[in-house]
């Protein structure tokens, strides 16, 4: 590995993207596009509205995801993923790639 630990950069990327419900949002909006915050919060149904809320605000400031209000009553608002948003998609399936192999991994340890 030719990465320096003294200036590794993953720690930068990892709060972007961890923590329990941003990387379920954004392999919905990869896989789904444009999704309005109903349709978000229907498709991960354990998710609160404050957290999904939080979660959403976050990954907009990061410029991953884009917030589009129409203006009109009621509110009508709709999320996409960000041409900047779109690179993390190679990083999130090598990670689940990955937690399907660990996963098998500790399923075969407890069995040994």
């Amino acid at each position: 590995m030719n990465i320096e630990p003294n200036l590794c950069r993953v720690e930068d990327a990892l709060e972007i993207i961890v923590g329990k419900w941003k990387p379920i949002i954004l392999l919905h909006l990869l896989k789904n596009g444009t999704m309005r915050f109903s349709d978000l919060k229907r498709s991960i149904p354990n998710i609160t509205q404050k957290m999904l809320t939080k979660n959403l605000r976050e990954l907009e400031n990061e410029d991953i995801i884009e917030r589009f209000v129409y203006p009109q009553v009621p509110p009508k608002v709709e999320y996409s993923i960000t041409e900047y948003g779109k690179e993390l998609e190679p990083l999130l399936h090598a990670m689940h790639k990955w937690g399907v192999k660990h996963a098998l991994h500790k399923q075969q340890s407890k069995q040994d």
